[in-house]
């Protein structure tokens, strides 16, 4: 690992950040370019130390997981990713095949949807980076590890996915996730992870298998989704999907169906956040 200048690379890039341009207040007190090491290293959810030993050219060897949340953070381009794998004796993760990165350009997106739901997944639904008022829908789903992190291995072996869900839903929700998992099987043919994943949901969910038996192959585009928040209420959203071709990963956007009192419901999410609203018993 060549610790000198990775070190160097995550200094120049955490200095040519501005806050704003991570959704960061900017604040009046700061006597240097660019973001603070304890930003950064919030932003990739590892340890101010941990991060300034890297900086400092004593840190660890990074996990592959750091270093794609490192991209993220820094907001580097998909050279720069591959530079910042190079540097630490890892092959960059192919760029035509699911990964961690998401690109600067949907990060800026991201950052600037302050008052819609939207998040970042990969072509197997797993969630890669939410903003705001998708956490504040849907919970923090960027906290969650491995599987668990992948909505459609969620949905069929994790009760607690279905719980915002109104039951009447829950079957149109099995077959989209199924055919959407078809579509990008077939687009991954022979891909191991792929396979495992159906193999082990096929093992793990009764549900799963029959749908999946019954073949249906569907790219998902555009949705609806009802969801039962613990605090506002049923809110009844459309979902976008707005797919990148070179690595596809996938903006989801969730924006209020009109004529319903969707819209209100958020906007007083947003201001009061994950306070809870339900009366005292």
């Amino acid at each position: 690992m060549d610790r000198a200048a990775l070190a160097d690379l995550l200094r120049t890039r955490r200095e040519r950040l501005a806050p704003a341009d991570v959704g960061l207040p900017s604040g009046t007190r700061r006597r240097t370019p660019g973001l603070r090491r304890d930003e950064v290293a919030a932003l990739a959810s590892i340890s101010t130390d941990y991060y300034t030993r890297l900086e400092q050219r004593r840190g660890p060897h990074p996990s592959t997981a750091v270093l794609a949340a490192l991209a993220r953070a820094l907001r580097l381009t998909d050279d720069e990713r591959d530079h910042l794998f190079h540097l630490t004796g890892q092959p960059a993760p192919e760029r035509h095949s699911t990964g961690a990165h998401v690109s600067p350009g949907l990060l800026y997106l991201l950052d600037r949807l302050v008052d819609t739901p939207a998040l970042v997944v990969d072509d197997l639904c797993g969630v890669l980076v939410q903003n705001r008022m998708s956490t504040l829908v849907s919970g923090d789903l960027t906290g969650l590890t491995g599987r668990a992190r992948n909505a459609v291995w969620r949905w069929f072996t994790d009760p607690a996915a279905r719980e915002r869900v109104p039951e009447e839903d829950w079957a149109v929700h099995s077959r989209t996730h199924a055919a959407d998992l078809r579509a990008a099987a077939g687009r991954r043919a022979g891909d191991p992870d792929v396979e495992a994943m159906v193999a082990d949901l096929i093992a793990a969910s009764p549900e799963f298998a029959a749908v999946w038996a019954e073949h249906e192959v569907a790219v998902r585009h555009a949705d609806t989704k009802r969801i039962v928040h613990p605090e506002v209420g049923l809110l009844d959203l459309l979902c976008e999907r707005l797919t990148r071709d070179v690595d596809g990963t996938t903006l989801v956007l969730l924006h209020p169906r009109p004529g319903t009192d969707c819209r209100d419901k958020l906007d007083l999410l947003a201001v009061v956040g994950s306070q809870d609203l339900r009366p005292a018993d």
